[in-house]
């Protein structure tokens, strides 16, 4: 069988929203928590639609839940679709334009943050590993003019 087919028969297909809040050509990321200590690359905050949730609706969640800041969401820059072998994920990355207001978030304000980020901030993601990968090689300053692309890795 073909990817293409696996992912048509077998695999659950799970929709996440992601912010991406840039400032003076830096990344607000995050490193997130597991089982043993914490993911070795950096993300953006964001996570899976709730059934029925709009992809506006969830990112301002997502962010609250994991951030404590409501987000002003701008335009959706790119999109990417993979699958780790059980479950394929189309991934939707959107403009955050409140950038200064992620300066200083405070996970123990929020209602996710503590439980899942180990570490945060604005990042150069040029310098530190981030995925997904094709971020490092964005054009953090021109983003919001770029055309909308789908990164698949499918």
């Amino acid at each position: 069988h073909s990817i293409y087919e696996r992912v048509l028969t077998s695999m659950k297909r799970i929709i996440t929203v992601r912010g991406m809040v840039i400032k003076d050509g830096k990344m607000y990321a995050q490193r997130l928590k597991t089982g043993d200590g914490e993911n070795d690359f950096w993300c953006t905050p964001g996570g899976k639609l709730d059934e029925h949730e709009s992809l506006l609706d969830g990112l301002q969640r997502e962010m609250i839940e994991e951030t404590g800041v409501r987000a002003e969401i701008g335009k959706l820059l790119f999109m990417q679709q993979f699958d780790d072998g059980e479950n394929e994920f189309l991934e939707f990355f959107y403009e955050i334009k409140n950038a200064d207001d992620y300066e200083h978030v405070d996970l123990s304000a929020t209602t996710h943050g503590e439980l899942e980020v180990s570490r945060h901030g604005f990042i150069d993601p040029k310098v530190e590993r981030v995925l997904p990968e094709c971020i490092s090689e964005l054009d953090l300053e021109n983003l919001g003019s770029q055309d909308v692309s789908l990164f698949s890795y499918l």
